[in-house]
């Protein structure tokens, strides 16, 4: 577990780094179903508002459990060496992403639209939000909207060869864009407002690429398992 700690937290920025997208994709969303909310249940929006993304987190874990297996199954065959070539690709243009200096990674989007086409008629059926679990499910759902960066995550959390593992990888992963998509009114602007910053995207985006060149295999890698 110990040597998870470093992936977890990795995850964690990942996913607060991250919080510009996710506003972009799923802010327009997050207010939908705000509204979605019946007057006489405004008064326990902030729980309603918790389990909308309790449920979204926890589909992300469930995906990285499932892709988890994949990776596992592969072990370490030559299939292995290519997840870890793309999962490494993957994070390096995640990282051009969030600095700001290509947005090639939002076209593998198109992966999970066929998906989710079957998903989104779902949601309407638990509108409006009257109770936790309609609103746990509703976030539950609302986990496999396509999104580039979760996609982008699932790979590298894949390549750990680990379901147990690639969960957890998930889970931090969605806990880190929590704050971005709870906070409301003038504290989503600040949060917002410092993860727009040049410096900040830039130094986020340069760190994912790190990640990203770290993942591919190389004499680093060897040298890691011999430690």
């Amino acid at each position: 577990m110990t040597e998870l700690l470093p992936m977890l937290l990795s995850a964690l920025i990942l996913g607060l780094l991250g919080g510009g997208h996710c506003l972009g994709m799923c802010g327009g969303l997050m207010g939908a179903l705000t509204m979605a909310i019946p007057v006489e249940q405004r008064g326990k929006r902030l729980r309603l508002l918790l389990a909308y993304n309790v449920g979204r987190i926890l589909s992300y874990a469930v995906a990285g459990l499932l892709v988890g297996l994949a990776g596992w199954a592969v072990g370490h065959s030559p299939a292995a060496m290519l997840l870890r070539i793309a999962a490494g690709v993957l994070l390096i243009c995640m990282g051009l992403y969030l600095a700001g200096w290509w947005s090639g990674l939002t076209r593998i989007e198109a992966i999970g639209r066929h998906l989710w086409r079957h998903l989104q008629p779902l949601t309407r059926r638990l509108l409006p939000v009257t109770s936790l679990p309609r609103a746990l499910c509703l976030g539950a759902i609302w986990g496999w909207l396509p999104c580039g960066l979760v996609y982008s995550t699932l790979l590298w959390a894949a390549s750990q060869g680990s379901a147990l593992d690639s969960g957890l990888l998930m889970l931090a992963f969605g806990l880190g864009t929590l704050p971005v998509l709870l906070a409301t009114g003038l504290a989503a602007e600040r949060l917002l407002g410092l993860l727009r910053q040049r410096g900040v995207r830039m130094a986020g985006g340069l760190l994912v690429m790190l990640f990203g060149l770290w993942t591919l295999p190389g004499p680093h890698q060897q040298w890691l398992m011999g430690h």
